[in-house]
């Protein structure tokens, strides 16, 4: 979907959200391939980004074109600093009251209170589309991300164990969040 640009300030900080659009492909590739590296907490490593430019300009098409899904960029006194999405959590009709939600920002803009402001927007258009629940997946051990997830309103509603695997051996359990809408 389209979403109008909104602008607002954080402190200092001039904040820009906009929905992804085809002359970002670029920079969204760096941004998978940096974060994915940055935290154990999102589920690739940064060898394991394999998009091709072709294939985002497609998914970002895609995201343009569909009315019940938003990418939504936040940019930080004109730099790119994360992204929010919303999904539909399929097209079936008993699926339609939910929809997902994934966050991540570049670790320095961690806890500048960005992710807040892109939570509650993509939250709020959610619920304008309709969507009863908003979900999420967060590992068990990202206390920042789930402290964030709870002032949103999120609750744990189950685990998974073992969820990921490190290259180390070592595993994360996740846990299921649901928010009323």
């Amino acid at each position: 979907m389209i979403f109008e640009e909104k602008e607002m300030y954080i402190g200092d900080m001039h904040i820009m959200l906009r929905n992804a659009r085809t002359e970002d492909a670029a920079s969204l590739i760096a941004y998978l391939k940096k974060t994915a590296g940055e935290t154990p907490y999102l589920i690739r490593n940064p060898e394991e980004v394999s998009v091709t430019m072709e294939s985002e300009i497609n998914f970002i098409k895609c995201k343009e074109e569909a009315k019940d899904e938003l990418m939504l960029l936040a940019f930080c006194n004109g730099k790119h600093v994360g992204n929010c999405s919303l999904m539909a959590m399929g097209n079936y009709q008993r699926y339609a009251h939910r929809c997902s939600v994934a966050i991540a920002l570049y670790q320095e803009y961690c806890g500048r209170g960005i992710g807040t402001v892109m939570m509650e927007t993509v939250l709020q258009v959610a619920k304008e589309l309709g969507y009863e629940q908003a979900e999420l997946e967060v590992a068990a051990s990202n206390k920042n991300a789930i402290a964030l997830y709870k002032k949103m309103g999120f609750q744990v509603y189950g685990t998974f164990p073992n969820n990921m695997k490190y290259q180390d051996g070592t595993y994360v359990d996740c846990h299921w969040m649901m928010k009323k809408l």
